[in-house]
C-alpha cells in the first residue's frame, strides 16, 4: 500500500470532483440541503450497486484505509494491510453486502451487514457498516447503498437494523437520523482514538 498526502493509493480529499458532483445543485458546500430525491435520480441513472466480491478488496480497504488516517468514523488508529479484507468477509458471511461504482468502474463505496450477536435469539438484529470515497460523498450513495441493504436483509428475516457511531462523526449521525434511525443508547468515553476520547453512540431502524 502507498499513502501520501493526497490520500490512501488515489483516494483524495474532496476538492474538484467534488465541485463538479455539485456543480447542478443549488448549495454545493452544504452536503446535507442537497435534494435527496434529485440526489437519488442522479445516482441510479450512473451507479450500480452489486454483492462485494474478493475483487473488491483492494479498493475496499484503500477506501478504509482513508477513514483511519482521517477520521474517527473508523475505529483502527493505523492503516491495516489488505488482508483485512478477509476479517470483513468472515464477519459479513451469509450477510447482504454491497458495493457501489461509478460510471468508470470504480469502487466508489462499500457496506455490509454482519450479525449483532452471534446467538440465535438475535438473529433477526443485524449491525450496518458503509464507507463512502471521500470525493463522492453526499451525492445519494449512502442512501442508495441502506437501502440495498435494508432490501436485501429483509429477505434474510432481519427485522432491525442497529449502527453503532462514533460520537465525533456527527455527519454519521445526521445522516442516520434522516433514514428512520432512532437513538437507542450511548456508552461514553469508551473510544480512544490518538489520543482523543469519544463516545459510541447506538442508533436503531426497525424494517
Amino acid at each position: 500500500m502507498v499513502y501520501s498526502r493526497s490520500g490512501y493509493n488515489g483516494i483524495k480529499k474532496p476538492d474538484i470532483l467534488r465541485r463538479k458532483i455539485f456543480r447542478n445543485y443549488d448549495k454545493p458546500d452544504d452536503l446535507y440541503s442537497l435534494n435527496p430525491e434529485k440526489c437519488q435520480d442522479d445516482f441510479m441513472t450512473s451507479y450500480s450497486l452489486n454483492p462485494i466480491t474478493d475483487e473488491d478488496g483492494p479498493a475496499i480497504i484503500d477506501i478504509f484505509n482513508y477513514y483511519i488516517l482521517n477520521s474517527y468514523a473508523a475505529y483502527p488508529e493505523n492503516p491495516v494491510p489488505y488482508e483485512f479484507f478477509g476479517m470483513f468477509a468472515e464477519i459479513a458471511k451469509n450477510y447482504p453486502s454491497v458495493v457501489a461504482r461509478d460510471p468508470d468502474g470504480t469502487v466508489a463505496g462499500f457496506g455490509m451487514l454482519r450479525p449483532h450477536n452471534p446467538m440465535p435469539a438475535f438473529r433477526h438484529a443485524a449491525e450496518i457498516t458503509y464507507f463512502i470515497r471521500p470525493e463522492q460523498t453526499g451525492v445519494g450513495i449512502g442512501s442508495a447503498m441502506l437501502a440495498y441493504l435494508e432490501d436485501e436483509g429483509k429477505k434474510k428475516g432481519i427485522t432491525i437494523i442497529l449502527a453503532s457511531i462514533s460520537s465525533l462523526n456527527e455527519g454519521s449521525i445526521r445522516f442516520h437520523a434522516r433514514h428512520g434511525f432512532t437513538g437507542c443508547g450511548k456508552f461514553s468515553k469508551v473510544g480512544i482514538k490518538k489520543g482523543v476520547v469519544f463516545d459510541t453512540v447506538w442508533m436503531q431502524k426497525d424494517l
